[in-house]
């Protein structure tokens, strides 16, 4: 493979042979130029536009002497790995780095048929661009303006980084590495507890099972009847979510899973179980609705518009009630976890998690639970193992907004006990909460043990989906054996790659591997446990 990119790329000197041999052949040439520092979906859109307009798509990029500024911010990508970059994708046939700042030198060396550039150059009187023109169109070529409608910023996306490190104050990775080294948390052994002791783990998920559908759009104008924003809609894209999201994660990083949940009559809910199915997930499921619960997303680039919820909560009946707790109680000698997950949407109602909490109880060695939204489900988790509220969600249950955060974990704790409190606090990360002692009887004598977790993303893109990621993560930690402070790190680990991406993606066990082996707080030797 790293051959075949090779060949790809191509040396200036050899541009004009490339292009002669092309044409006679009968090939019309189609040329490229930019930076692509990162290569985003706004690019593949634009590389994909050109690649249409000819037989031959060339691109070429300035070098990195060529465009790094005085702070020299950029290039963030050397030039050798942005070629490389660009060679792997199947609809880029050549590409070649440019000794100089404009395309000029590669535009007179392959005369191309056709050359496209973004549409803000459409109006551009920049000299540098004119110049690319005028070439152009001497040689008998033509320029087309596109930027292939969804249209990214190498740069904002680079200087977003910068600024996510700098606003959350966690820029200082000793104090992280110095968290994990005193819980002898790091690499190898969060790599061998995911290879091992997650694959196979038995875990049913209870909760509301939601759609997620994205509709990505390009910000035409103002509309012109109101002071309103009008927007084309170009693509869209079906997520899973809630508790259908969680039972994907556990799946793909390596267990077996049985979802216990409701749909509807309609198209969706058959999509949504063939999925699933797909994946290898067991589901026990219930129509008590016309239609699966879904939730339309409106985004242009990577800011979300609007946000349209199609579903209304249709608590469940007795009979079901009584059919979903029948089916717990068949499965709970076949669990090592549960996850129960409340999105409002009826699945899960009062009286089914109080007798679902005692049915599993005595057979289940691990129980979380979340909720979205202000639930009073969140008081019926007596005897759960974790709990992930938010700090909002969990003052709104205990109806507490005055006192200080760890008071506030502590009633709830010690009113349900709870071993295990993860409150998540998004771009601030999380704080972990439990007990100093081991025996049960004196876990509230004395303060709780708490822990303050950093974000460990790098750069938030969209923050939908991270508590799903973080219960199903720290859910098999627990299950495996481990410590709070560790499962909390895997949960934390799951919330940062779900959220620097667009869309809510099962995560899989190789790319959490991938992750935790480049971690630098993870690089540290072991120190002793701390108490």
């Amino acid at each position: 493979m790293k051959l075949d990119l090779m060949r790809k790329i191509c040396p200036p000197a050899d541009l004009a042979d490339l292009a002669a041999d092309h044409r006679a052949a009968g090939r019309s040439v189609v040329l490229c130029h930019g930076c692509f520092d990162i290569v985003h979906p706004g690019h593949l859109r634009y590389l994909q536009f050109a690649h249409q307009q000819g037989d031959v798509l060339i691109v070429s990029i300035p070098g990195d002497d060529a465009i790094e500024k005085s702070d020299g911010t950029r290039p963030y990508v050397p030039q050798e790995l942005r070629a490389e970059n660009l060679a792997v994708l199947e609809f880029v046939d050549h590409v070649v780095i440019a000794d100089g700042e404009t395309g000029e030198p590669i535009i007179a060396a392959l005369q191309p048929d056709v050359y496209v550039k973004g549409r803000e150059y459409e109006h551009s009187d920049h000299p540098g661009f004119l110049s690319e023109k005028n070439a152009v169109e001497n040689g008998g070529g033509r320029v087309i303006y596109s930027s292939g409608d969804v249209v990214f910023s190498s740069t904002a996306i680079i200087q977003e980084m910068a600024r996510t490190l700098a606003d959350t104050g966690f820029g200082d990775a000793s104090r992280l590495a110095t968290w994990c080294s005193r819980w002898s948390i790091e690499s190898s052994s969060l790599v061998r507890h995911l290879r091992h002791d997650f694959t196979n783990q038995q875990v049913i998920v209870v909760g509301d099972a939601i759609s997620d559908q994205y509709i990505f759009c390009d910000a035409s104008d103002v509309a012109g009847e109101a002071p309103i924003l009008s927007v084309r809609p170009l693509d869209q894209a079906s997520y899973f979510g809630g508790a259908a999201i969680i039972a994907a994660h556990l799946k793909q990083l390596g267990a077996d899973v049985h979802l216990v949940t409701t749909v509807g009559r309609d198209a969706l809910s058959e999509q949504m179980h063939a999925a699933l199915t797909e994946l290898g997930i067991e589901q026990t499921t219930y129509p008590t609705r016309q239609t699966l619960p879904h939730k339309m997303r409106y985004l242009v680039e990577t800011q979300k518009l609007l946000k349209v919820d199609r579903a209304d909560s249709q608590p469940v009946d007795t009979e079901t009630e009584r059919r979903m707790l029948h089916t717990l109680a068949e499965l709970r000698t076949w669990a090592d976890a549960v996850v129960f997950t409340d999105f409002g949407y009826g699945t899960i109602t009062l009286p089914l998690l109080q007798q679902a909490m005692q049915t599993l109880r005595l057979h289940v060695n691990t129980i979380t639970g979340d909720v979205s939204g202000a639930r009073r489900t969140l008081l019926a988790y007596h005897g759960a193992d974790l709990l992930t509220p938010t700090e909002r969600e969990m003052r709104g249950a205990m109806a507490d907004f005055e006192q200080s955060l760890p008071t506030v974990a502590n009633h709830l704790m010690q009113k349900l006990r709870v071993p295990n409190l993860a409150v998540t606090m998004g771009q601030r990360g999380c704080l972990l909460f439990r007990p100093r002692e081991d025996d049960p009887d004196q876990w509230f004598t004395s303060r709780l043990r708490s822990e303050y977790l950093p974000s460990l993303a790098r750069h938030a893109v969209d923050p939908i989906g991270a508590g799903d990621a973080f219960l199903a993560c720290a859910t098999l930690g627990l299950a495996a054996g481990l410590p709070l402070p560790a499962a909390g790190y895997l949960g934390s680990a799951a919330a940062a790659i779900t959220v620097e991406r667009i869309g809510n993606h099962p995560l899989t066990a190789d790319a959490l591997a991938e992750w935790l082996r480049y971690r630098p707080e993870l690089r540290r030797e072991p120190i002793a446990h701390a108490g």
